[in-house]
């Protein structure tokens, strides 16, 4: 091999770099990379699934694992296969990833009445100079995340209760309110845990 050619290693290194944007966790820890082919020492093959076949955010995930793995040098063509089997599962994630997530867990790890709680937004919200968009907590720790999740966390303004922004989703997506209320339940404890709302 050359010294030009391209290392899985150096792959995994920038897939580390891509955040999924509903859980502040990165692609390889959260278990969706299902593979990595190098061919003619530069053309990379990537095979990597999705937490659910109803995620709208495929094409935004797929430009963000292309535009990391882009940056490394002498790089030739990139293929992303999204794959579904075999299906991705909690049990696919990093351990320690798992655990800070707390996934697996019955129920959520603060009480919480979604009648009268008012998640309340903390942090600030950046787009960095590639057109990434960023959320940090008063710990300066930033999270990638995309456009829903933005709409999501201004829409925590202090104002709503859970069910409010539940109905308010439900009715906007035309998602059946018993889906977008496990949706909304799992990504305020994610924002929670990454300190960027307060309950």
């Amino acid at each position: 091999m050359s010294k030009e050619s391209i290392s899985k290693d150096q792959v995994y290194v920038q897939l580390k770099k891509c955040m999924d944007p509903e859980i502040p966790v990165n692609v390889v820890d959260l278990g969706l990379i299902y593979g990595v082919e190098i061919e003619a020492e530069k053309d990379v093959n990537i095979k990597m699934t999705m937490t659910t076949r109803g995620c709208p955010l495929h094409n935004t995930m797929v430009n963000d694992v292309k535009k990391h793995v882009g940056k490394i040098k002498g790089i030739g063509n990139i293929n992303v296969e999204i794959v579904w089997d075999p299906p991705w599962s909690i049990d696919k994630m990093d351990p320690t990833a798992r655990d800070s997530l707390g996934f697996g867990k019955p129920k959520l790890r603060f009480q919480i009445d979604y009648e009268k709680a008012h998640p309340k937004q903390i942090g600030s919200y950046m787009k960095s100079e590639d057109g990434s968009l960023i959320l940090m907590n008063k710990d300066e720790k930033s999270f990638m995340v995309n456009d829903a999740i933005i709409r999501f966390w201004e829409s925590c303004d202090g104002t709503k209760t859970i069910n409010q922004l539940t109905d308010y989703f439900s009715e906007k997506l035309g998602i059946p309110r018993q889906q977008v209320e496990q949706e909304t339940v799992q990504l305020l404890e994610q924002l929670f845990d990454a300190k960027l709302i307060e309950v």
